[in-house]
């Protein structure tokens, strides 16, 4: 089993938006990657988007210049 480690999570509440917004990190370079929603977060879809916690406020500032809805962001060990 890998070593847990603290992501920043992004839930939304349709998995096209979920498909949208790694469309746009994706072309800002920004890393990350779709993952299963974890048990411990009750979202919509069941996609978030994960990445290291040091690029949230890029990613935040990214779906909002997409215009790009999002249910929650927050950190947690994954």
């Amino acid at each position: 089993m890998r070593k847990k480690e603290e992501r920043v999570l992004v839930s939304f509440f349709a998995a096209a938006q979920a498909m949208a917004a790694e469309k746009a990190c994706r072309r800002a370079e920004l890393p990350g990657r779709l993952i299963p929603t974890p048990r411990q977060i009750s979202a919509g879809c069941g996609l978030v988007w994960s990445a290291p916690p040091q690029w949230e406020e890029q990613i935040r500032k990214r779906l909002e210049e997409e215009k790009i809805q999002y249910e929650k962001i927050l950190r947690m060990m994954v």
